[in-house]
């Protein structure tokens, strides 16, 4: 078989720019796997990728992460073998039948891990891990502020935070919604649609403000400093809601820090892809949730992503091929 299903864009735009089609097989390179998917996380950075990033001049198969079997391994590739389950992420081509990955970018599923969770976790649970352990240096008895709690990243975050014995503190809207991030761990919910932020966290920590703050709205950042105490961190890690804003001579009279993150370039260490390995033992272990809003099969891509982009989601969406 030469060619495979797929979504592809040749320009960026709305969901409709997304096309469902006979693709070639992506060539499988001396340092990568090429796996057979079973299940596609529909990731915040595919959607903002669709809607703003070039394609290539063939057009590009979006996506970022995505679960299944490996199908063939690279000359170079001893670690990993065919009929390997693997998480892999990929800076696109999540969303089709079959995507080539670096070998270094995918972790074997534990037996027991559904794929579909295995699949979530690499971007979602990743990100918040290194975002909380590293950057931030969470400990017991901390205050954080995650703003957007109810994405596949905060959801996350609640649960990472609350098992290192924090406080955690979400902004989010909708009633559902509080009902199981706060089965899930979290204390308090704030609703930005209803409250003034600043002033309710400034209520909730005595005037102080938070210790730390992990951003993934990005046009929040202003409002992050602001709720943030002195000597406290915000660690940026995304921009579903535009582009951030900050007025540093604010960040510079409060000796606050401002961390940017962005997982791919981190993937680079060692450290931060051992953690994953970690992460997906947990899940099998039910240390945590993966929490997953809606599936679609990749057929109807468009629906997926216009249903992501119009709809309040809580977890995230999976696409199956």
């Amino acid at each position: 078989m030469n060619t495979m299903k797929a979504a592809v864009y040749y320009q960026p735009g709305k969901p409709d720019v997304l096309h469902y089609r006979d693709l070639p097989l992506p060539v499988c390179g001396p340092d990568d796997v090429l796996v057979k998917i079973e299940a596609i996380a529909l990731e915040g950075g595919d959607l903002i990728n669709r809607a703003t990033a070039a394609p290539e001049p063939q057009g590009t198969v979006p996506g970022y992460s995505a679960a299944g079997s490996i199908v063939a391994v690279g000359a170079n590739v001893k670690d990993r073998h065919p009929g390997q389950r693997v998480a892999t992420i990929a800076l696109a081509g999540s969303h089709a039948q079959y995507r080539v990955a670096p070998a270094a970018w995918s972790w074997i599923i534990p037996d027991g891990l559904d794929v579909a969770a295995a699949a979530v976790i690499p971007v979602s649970f990743g990100t918040a891990a290194r975002a909380l352990f590293s950057r931030l240096n969470l400990k017991a008895g901390d205050t954080l502020l995650i703003q957007g709690g109810a994405g596949g990243v905060g959801i996350a975050a609640i649960q990472l935070a609350k098992a290192r014995g924090a406080r955690v503190l979400a902004t989010l809207s909708g009633g559902e919604r509080v009902g199981l991030l706060t089965q899930l761990g979290l204390d308090v919910a704030l609703d930005y649609r209803q409250q003034d932020i600043v002033a309710e966290v400034k209520r909730l920590t005595e005037g102080a403000g938070v210790d730390s703050v992990l951003d993934l709205v990005g046009s929040t950042l202003d409002q992050s400093l602001a709720c943030l105490r002195e000597w406290g961190t915000v660690v940026l890690a995304g921009n579903a809601g535009g582009t951030p804003h900050v007025d540093l001579l604010a960040l510079q009279q409060k000796n606050q820090y401002l961390s940017g993150l962005f997982w791919g370039r981190e993937l680079s260490h060692d450290e931060a892809r051992a953690s994953v390995d970690k992460l997906l033992l947990d899940a099998r272990d039910k240390r945590f949730s993966v929490v997953i809003d809606k599936q679609f099969a990749l057929a109807d891509v468009v629906e997926a992503h216009r249903y992501a982009e119009e709809n309040p989601l809580l977890g995230r969406i999976i696409l199956r091929p």
